[in-house]
């Protein structure tokens, strides 16, 4: 006779007992208990606040370690909780004044001759903000707080003394790797020194997902909210600028603050549902993409003449890797290989044979026209996913074959996060040089 499943007076014995698991399995990878604890109970309950006072009913003597809160009163607690808010909401009003700040000194951000200005620094005047907010609450060891400093000072400066001309191909592409720079220096504000370990870099992967969630909902609520007030206040013939020119911009950059600590502290069904979109969407691209390598042979077309489609194919490569990353993250390392394991497989697959025909069509204009700063970026990443799908294909047939652990798996993909950050730091200030700022 089978065992029946857990009732319902049996249910808090097992959530003990799978919450216990994750947990030990999480501290493992390099977080104290109490960091442990609590991200088990969010990764099982989505950050169900029922689960989280289980967790620190229950499990509060299963560790070796105190609670770092025992012998705070519910007052004390309460406290602690408003400071926290309010810190965040000075962090985020630091970012919305930054992010006005240069009008002080004679720039416009509806001035289109200072717009090359914005584009170089709108992610240096936000992201220091939520880097700060991270430092505070996570008290980060001196050598990260100083990288940290290093990174954004050097950027800072070199964004900004090189001597670019506003359509020139360095220029655009030191715009455009420089948040993803700066957004993965935020990662080690969170992490500290943990950064160097999976668990840790795969959490701040979640993070981001959530907070890609969580951001695309708040910006929803805030464009209706503002096209509301808008045209409630023209109705009346009043101007409006002070609202686009002022409410708009600021709330959107100390949303960027907002929006971090409603993920760390407020997540609960959207993350289920960044998970569920990472679920939905891994069948599809992998499909999808199946369908695109197998029409590339029946078409006849050559895709190395089409710049503008080797640019869209890498945009897609770092969907397919983001989406894997996705998948990690949403995905227990006790779970068996299931369907979605295999859709992430085929989607990895896929990628690879796509980054494989991208490359080969690069280094073909390569070798037809030239070098150029375009072709250099997009050889470059492309070759950077060529790896990671690589590896990640192998590694998941030794999933499938029950030789690798999925811990194998996560360790490859958020290893790449750092060569993303030097890919992304030698845009930003090597190729601009290397190539005469063209």
């Amino acid at each position: 006779m089978t065992e029946p499943e857990d009732s319902a007076a049996d249910a808090p014995l097992a959530t003990h007992r799978g919450l216990r698991a994750e947990a030990e399995r999480i501290r493992a990878a390099g977080l104290t208990p109490d960091e442990a604890l609590l991200v088990a109970a969010r990764r099982l309950a989505g950050g169900d606040p029922e689960v989280r006072v289980f967790a620190r009913e229950r499990f509060a003597g299963i560790w070796d370690e105190p609670e770092p809160d025992a012998g705070l009163t519910d007052s004390d607690e309460r406290g602690t909780e408003r400071r926290g808010f309010w810190i965040m909401a000075a962090f985020a009003a630091a970012a919305a004044v930054a992010v006005r700040l240069p009008e002080a000194f004679g720039f416009s951000l509806t001035d289109s001759d200072d717009a090359s200005f914005y584009a170089r620094n709108v992610s240096l005047l936000v992201l220091p903000a939520l880097a700060g907010w991270f430092v505070w609450l996570q008290r980060p060891p001196r050598w990260a707080m100083a990288v940290i400093v290093a990174v954004f000072a050097t950027s800072a400066a070199v964004i900004n003394a090189y001597p670019f001309d506003d359509d020139s191909s360095t220029f655009v592409l030191a715009a455009l790797h420089l948040p993803v720079l700066l957004w993965l220096v935020v990662g080690l504000a969170r992490t500290g020194e943990r950064w160097r370990l999976s668990g840790p870099r795969m959490d701040y992967v979640r993070f981001t997902g959530e907070w890609i969630v969580y951001g695309a909902l708040i910006a929803l609520a805030g464009a209706v909210f503002s096209a509301l007030t808008v045209g409630a206040f023209v109705a009346l013939d009043v101007d409006t600028r002070w609202m686009t020119e002022w409410v708009m911009v600021a709330g959107a950059a100390g949303a960027v603050v907002v929006t971090a600590w409603l993920v760390e502290f407020w997540a609960g069904a959207v993350s289920k549902f960044a998970s569920m979109l990472a679920y939905i969407f891994t069948p599809l691209f992998a499909a999808m993409l199946v369908v695109f390598l197998v029409a590339v042979p029946a078409t006849g077309r050559n895709i190395e003449g089409e710049r503008e489609a080797l640019i869209l194919f890498n945009v897609l490569l770092g969907l397919v890797v983001g989406l894997l990353l996705f998948c990690g993250a949403a995905r227990r390392p006790s779970d068996r290989p299931g369907f979605f394991d295999g859709a992430a497989a085929l989607l990895a697959a896929a990628g690879l044979l796509t980054a494989v025909l991208t490359l080969a069509a690069v280094i073909g204009r390569i070798a037809d026209f030239g070098w150029s700063p375009n072709r250099a970026a997009i050889a470059g990443i492309n070759a950077i996913f060529l790896v990671n799908l690589a590896g990640s294909v192998w590694l998941y047939i030794a999933l499938w074959r029950r030789q690798r652990p999925f811990d194998d798996l996560v360790r490859w993909q958020t290893a790449h996060l750092s060569v993303y950050a030097a890919w992304a730091a030698v845009v930003v200030v090597a190729f601009p040089p290397i190539f005469g700022f063209a």
